[in-house]
């Protein structure tokens, strides 16, 4: 199942390669913090190149005596790229054990801390990245959309990762909202938020479409930038479109689910009109027992800069946790993948992202 999602800044011309090479996508996790030093866990920071979140996590486990689901992360990773990533170890009781012996060309050890408190998904300030896209074409506009980018943002979609080869995770949502029986928890959590993140992308590409991916609603919930708080005013104050213009608050949609909308008047109707076509999906969510929760509108990318010659584009910039770099690189070109073809031909499709 294929979503069109709607670009803000028009379809791009231009085309690259993206990860024609692991060196061609590097990502660090910024936690935000650093261990305390003392507590039954061990904050590891491991630089990897090639390899599989899950299957690191797993010789962790054997380096440390422990079962696998002792062994945490913050945040899967993309496997074709250099990323540097932090893992938790729950080891009650124990002494700190010798993970050098999991070193090789492509897993190296940076950091190994004790912290009191577990590695939970999404317990991270965000992610840097830096990205090297080559075998440019159509690429004299680039800079322009670069500026765009960085003075706008991109519509906060989810990436096609979060949906499976082909749409195979919605597939199997569909199936399981049908009564289909889902033993396995991981799997069932997948599914379930596949469908929920389409339902999320469909409100934000109406928003897009219609104009209105930076102009308030009545009824707006906005976000308070820099934290989860949010809040909904009747009408458009001066004072509220203001704050929306300086970045203090962001547009939010809904992640749907049990609970009535955060929003209200005019953006409830909007929001609820852009999921009339989706009414089994957000029946499934509620009857899973998700609640509903909000999502920024937009992404801005963060300390974004970029080098361009006749060879190959190399942009960096800092995303917050759970955002998506493709969302990025799915608003600046026609992103081909080494080995994998054209994503985003105007198909909402975008590469496989490191979140």
């Amino acid at each position: 199942m294929s979503q069109q999602l709607a670009y803000l800044h028009g379809t791009p011309e231009a085309r690259g390669i993206l990860k024609a090479q692991a060196s061609d996508f590097v990502v660090v996790e910024d936690l935000g913090f650093e261990p305390c030093g003392e507590g039954e866990h061990i904050f590891v920071r491991v630089r990897k190149t090639g390899e599989n979140t899950a299957w690191v996590a797993g010789l962790l486990a054997d380096a440390a005596g422990v079962n696998r689901n002792a062994v945490t992360w913050a945040g899967l990773k993309d496997r074709h790229a250099v990323t540097e990533q932090w893992f938790g170890i729950h080891l009650p009781g124990k002494g700190s054990p010798d993970l050098s012996v999991i070193e090789s060309d492509s897993i190296q050890i940076l950091q190994a801390n004790r912290h009191n408190k577990k590695l939970r998904v999404g317990y991270l300030k965000g992610n840097h990245f830096t990205l090297r896209l080559t075998g440019l074409e159509q690429a004299d506009n680039l800079v322009s959309r670069l500026q765009a980018i960085a003075a706008q943002g991109v519509p906060n979609y989810y990436g096609e990762q979060r949906f499976g080869r082909g749409g195979s995770n919605l597939d199997a949502a569909k199936a399981m909202f049908a009564g289909k029986r889902i033993k396995d928890r991981n799997k069932r959590s997948l599914y379930l938020s596949a469908a929920r993140s389409m339902l999320f992308n469909a409100i934000v590409s109406a928003r897009v479409e219609q104009g209105l991916a930076s102009k308030l609603l009545a009824g707006d919930c906005v976000m308070l930038k820099g934290s989860h708080s949010i809040f909904s005013e009747e009408s458009v104050t001066p004072e509220l479109t203001a704050r929306l213009v300086s970045g203090d608050v962001q547009l939010t949609a809904p992640q749907w689910g049990r609970g009535r909308l955060a929003s209200q008047g005019a953006a409830a109707e909007f929001e609820q009109a852009a999921l009339a076509p989706y009414g089994e999906w957000c029946e499934g969510l509620e009857k899973a027992g998700l609640d509903q929760d909000r999502r920024p509108l937009l992404l801005k990318p963060e300390a974004m800069s970029w080098t361009l010659d006749a060879e190959a584009l190399t942009l960096s910039f800092f995303l917050p946790a759970g955002a998506f770099a493709t969302s990025v690189v799915r608003e600046l070109m026609q992103a081909e993948e080494a080995d994998h073809g054209f994503r985003n031909q105007g198909d909402g499709h975008d590469a496989p992202s490191v979140a």
